[in-house]
């Protein structure tokens, strides 16, 4: 590994030429230099604060491979796609590619060809991974959404506890651990769990000055949603919970003449793909979407974020607003609140957390559901459709979906909707033999001169996604026959075709226990479920909080507790119209008189010891305490609280 100056020295050149761009955002170079001299560290940057080239400069710098552990197949592919398109060797290997795919991987990065390998937590106790990681030679261990390593964090994923133990076969190699919100538990934890030594972090304020947070309490949400896109312009998300509703939405506010469309994880990868685009591009202005949108997509000129529903946690609601206004040009997050959205949150966290027997009892009917015997099924695909799977077993559909989300996180097995998933083609066989059969079956010929001329040698090294749609409209032909063509070839053994499965599939993680996975303890469970309950105390807290500025609420959830008021949030704009209230000041002189006994302090220090308060405030708490002779004389422009 290269931690010396000339590596030191080359970081702005690597910046320029992959990315750009002429300089670092905050904080960004003083990580990259810190890795580079071979330390450790956690960074904690909020949304937009540019992680990912924190770990990516550094292992440019380096000799060796960069390992990425992230727990978001969407954002790997997202992060290999955008290295591929700089001209960096990047791959993913993640759960759902066939063992072909992942040995066709791990023999490029055991040979050095690859400058990023991306991998899931789940792949750090596989034993093909780990005799590829010692054939490797690596320069950084990047952890990607570290949050999840705690289990006070909000997205807790026990495979991630596994990371640590690869320290053990990268005694010398650096890690670095990202996130974009952490409580100081969660920092706390982040660190010990991932063996950061010494304990270094570093932490860009999580304040967005440009970015004005609004509650707005409303029962006609729709109407709502409508004056605030007219009133502020632009383009903007705005986030719902259900897929169902995200339709809706969208076709309603196109009735309106306001272009719209909708997004979510059940759409066919080319739908998402386009309408990502085209929402980009602008031809879309609103983008109705799940959560499922916005991870890993850099638009800066975002000017609201608007949620309809409530988020299930703060962390969650402060990435998902922090997408607007990255262009440091003003912007808004807006929550639309009615009192009937708290009765509806306890409803649904109440069935997140179905008794421990349920999801015993779920974990057992998905044996039987694949017809996987008790011991076996380790690293096997079945298609697996969640609906069809409670309708089955005459489950409740909303505890279902919830008990195989706390199996699928806790790592027995992985979910995917295959509809993001594309068709992939391998060619298996060498350029002569493939070209020789163009010329023996002529059917062939126009399929396989288009697949070299779109894809070239990429075809004969890796497996690549084709869309059998687009192939056939490009040669006049109906897409059933690119389908039975490409089987023929996979029949013939020239090409490894994998299309794209209908439905859902189900990857087991391990093997089928014969009695139910071992559970974690009652308690242990009892405390995760009151640990969710807090989170949503806070969401519901944020909603319904009336006299703290909202931008504070956010920051004090963070840790940073010295935060000034914002000034342009609803509750500080309600504030300025009001008078303060007696109670208010003498609440502040609750703070004030402590800090000040015994000194000698002018108006200025009342700013110091109230930052969170505005100067009008200050000035009549001044007032109240001349009026009420708390204060006395003790120099020029100075007083002493009287005792």
């Amino acid at each position: 590994m290269e931690t010396n100056s000339r590596g030191l020295s080359d970081i702005h050149e690597i910046l320029r030429r992959y990315w750009g761009y002429d300089k670092f955002r905050p904080l960004q170079q003083d990580i990259v230099e810190h890795v580079l001299r071979g330390n450790d560290a956690l960074a904690l940057l909020p949304t937009g604060g540019g992680k990912s080239i924190c770990f990516q400069v550094p292992a440019l710098a380096m000799k060796g491979t960069c390992i990425v552990i992230s727990p978001l197949i969407a954002l790997m592919k997202d992060q290999v796609e955008n290295l591929k398109r700089r001209g960096i060797a990047a791959e993913a290997v993640y759960t759902g590619l066939s063992p072909h795919e992942t040995e066709i991987i791990f023999h490029a990065a055991g040979h050095g060809r690859l400058k990023f390998l991306y991998v899931s937590p789940e792949r750090c106790r596989n034993k093909a991974f780990l005799a590829c990681l010692q054939r490797m030679e690596i320069c950084l261990l990047a952890v990607d959404e570290a949050h999840c390593v705690s289990q006070w964090g909000y997205d807790f994923r026990p495979p991630y506890l596994q990371i640590a133990d690869l320290r053990a076969y990268l005694p010398d190699v650096p890690l670095l651990a990202l996130t974009a919100t952490a409580t100081p538990e969660v920092v706390d934890d982040i660190q010990e769990r991932l063996l950061i030594r010494p304990r270094k972090v570093f932490r860009k304020s999580f304040a967005r000055e440009n970015l004005t947070y609004y509650v707005i309490h409303d029962e006609d949400k729709t109407g709502r949603l409508e004056r605030i896109i007219r009133k502020v312009g632009g383009s903007g998300i705005v986030y719902v919970r259900s897929r169902k509703r995200t339709a809706e939405i969208a076709a309603w506010l196109q009735q309106r003449d306001i272009p719209a469309s909708f997004y979510h994880g059940g759409l066919a990868n080319d739908q998402r793909s386009k309408r990502q685009q085209d929402w980009i591009a602008g031809r879309i202005r609103v983008m109705v979407a799940t959560n499922a949108f916005g991870m890993g997509i850099d638009k800066p000129d975002v000017r609201f974020v608007v949620h309809l529903d409530l988020p299930d946690t703060l962390e969650a609601y402060f990435q998902e607003a922090g997408r607007a206004g990255r262009d440091e040009k003003r912007a808004f997050a807006l929550l639309v609140y009615h009192p009937s959205d708290k009765a509806d949150a306890l409803r649904k966290l109440a069935k997140a957390y179905p008794d421990m027997s349920f999801i015993r009892r779920v974990y057992e009917a998905v044996g039987h559901y694949l017809e996987v015997a008790p011991g076996s099924g380790k690293g096997r695909t079945f298609d697996f459709e969640t609906t069809d799977f409670a309708r089955t077993y005459r489950f409740p559909p909303a505890e279902t979906f919830s008990a195989l989300s706390f199996l699928e996180k806790e790592g027995y097995f992985r979910i995917s909707d295959q509809a993001k998933e594309p068709s992939k083609v391998h060619v298996t066989t060498d350029y002569k033999t493939i070209y020789r059969h163009s010329v023996d079956y002529p059917f062939l010929e126009p399929v396989i001169r288009f697949l070299l001329r779109a894809y070239g040698g990429s075809l004969f090294s890796d497996y690549v996604a084709v869309n059998e749609k687009d192939i056939a409209a490009r040669l006049k032909v109906p897409e059933r026959s690119i389908c039975r063509i490409l089987s023929e070839m996979d029949k013939m053994e020239l090409i490894d075709y994998q299309p794209a499965p209908e439905g859902g599939t189900l990857v087991l993680l391990m093997e089928l226990r014969q009695k139910g996975p071992a559970f974690l303890q009652p308690d242990v469970y009892a405390r995760r479920k009151e640990n969710a309950a807090r989170k949503l105390d806070a969401v519901l807290g944020y909603a319904e909080e009336q006299e703290l500025c909202r931008s504070r609420y956010l920051l004090q959830y963070f840790g940073e507790h010295d935060a000034k008021a914002c000034g342009t949030c609803d509750v500080c704009l309600e504030k300025k119209k009001m008078p303060v209230t007696e109670k208010h000041l003498l609440r502040l002189l609750e703070i004030l008189v402590p800090a000040l006994q015994d000194k000698e302090f002018g108006f200025s220090c009342l700013e110091e010891v109230l930052p969170q308060e505005n100067e009008d405030t200050l000035k009549e708490l001044w007032r109240y305490m001349l009026k009420e002779e708390y204060l006395e004389p003790s120099g020029p422009a100075l007083f002493r609280l009287k005792t």
